[in-house]
C-alpha cells in the first residue's frame, strides 16, 4: 500500500535531503531551480524525478541568458513504491542526490555502478 503524505511534509524531505548534501557541491550548482510536483509528464507514470536542462559540463562560452535548469522531484510516483515513512526519506535523499548529480553531467549509468540509481 503506497505511504501516504501531505505535500507540505514531503517538501520538507525535499529540503531535508538537500541539505545533506555537501555545501561545497550546491556552491557549484549554477542557475538551477529543484521543484516538487505532484506526477511526472503523461506516459511517465514510474518516473521519480527529472532534469530539464543544460549539465554544468555542457555549458560553453555561449552559455547566457537561459532559463534556470529545473530538477522536478515526482511525490505520487515516490509515494507508492514506497512502504513507510522512513523509506519516503531514503528515496527522496537518492532521487535528490541522482537529479543533482545529472545537473553535474553525470549520466544514469555511471550514477547506478555508484549506487544512485
Amino acid at each position: 500500500m503506497p505511504v501516504e503524505m501531505t505535500r507540505e511534509r514531503f517538501e520538507e524531505l525535499v529540503a531535508d535531503a538537500l541539505d545533506e548534501v555537501p555545501e561545497e557541491l550546491l556552491g557549484l550548482m549554477s542557475n538551477v531551480v529543484i521543484l516538487v510536483e505532484d506526477d511526472p509528464p503523461q506516459g511517465e507514470p514510474d518516473l521519480l524525478g527529472l532534469y530539464e536542462g543544460h549539465a554544468l559540463t555542457a555549458r560553453g562560452w555561449d552559455y547566457s541568458g537561459v532559463l534556470p535548469d529545473r530538477i522536478f522531484i515526482y511525490r505520487h510516483p515516490i509515494l507508492r513504491i514506497c512502504n513507510n515513512d522512513d523509506d519516503v526519506i531514503d528515496e527522496v535523499a537518492v532521487t535528490v542526490v541522482h537529479e543533482i548529480a545529472h545537473h553535474f553531467g553525470i549520466d544514469d549509468e555511471r550514477l547506478h555502478s555508484l549506487g544512485w540509481g
